[in-house]
């Protein structure tokens, strides 16, 4: 897409739109292997994979101000820099630590961080 080039969009936000779609697409590949043998047989690199691809995939859901008065919980707004910065780290493990469940339907990265504490 002209849309993802670096030259429009700078090479930190490129780099990290890569990098979780390529997490997001391994995770893809490895849904069938986890189907037919279970995560168990996955090698320590493949589980940090599905684990970081499960956390991208939750943390998308974010609350949006729109959907408030049929979800009950109130919109979020992120900007871009907060945004990117954050997807960076959980690509790069930064949050590995955190529990997935957090990541659903928080705002920002300091929101998931205050749920994980919430589910302890």
């Amino acid at each position: 897409s002209r849309q993802l080039d670096p030259l429009v969009i700078g090479h930190e936000h490129y780099d990290t739109a890569r990098a979780v779609q390529n997490t997001l697409q391994r995770y893809k590949e490895l849904k069938d292997i986890i189907a037919i043998l279970g995560m168990d047989e996955l090698s320590e690199e493949d589980k940090q994979v599905v684990f970081r691809a499960r956390k991208i995939q939750r943390f998308l859901s974010q609350p949006f101000s729109v959907a408030e008065v049929f979800t009950g919980t109130p919109g979020a707004l992120v900007s871009l820099q907060d945004t990117i910065s954050s997807f960076k780290a959980i690509v790069e493990g930064e949050y590995d630590h955190l529990p997935e469940q957090a990541f659903y339907m928080q705002g920002g990265i300091e929101d998931v961080v205050k749920k994980a504490e919430e589910l302890k």
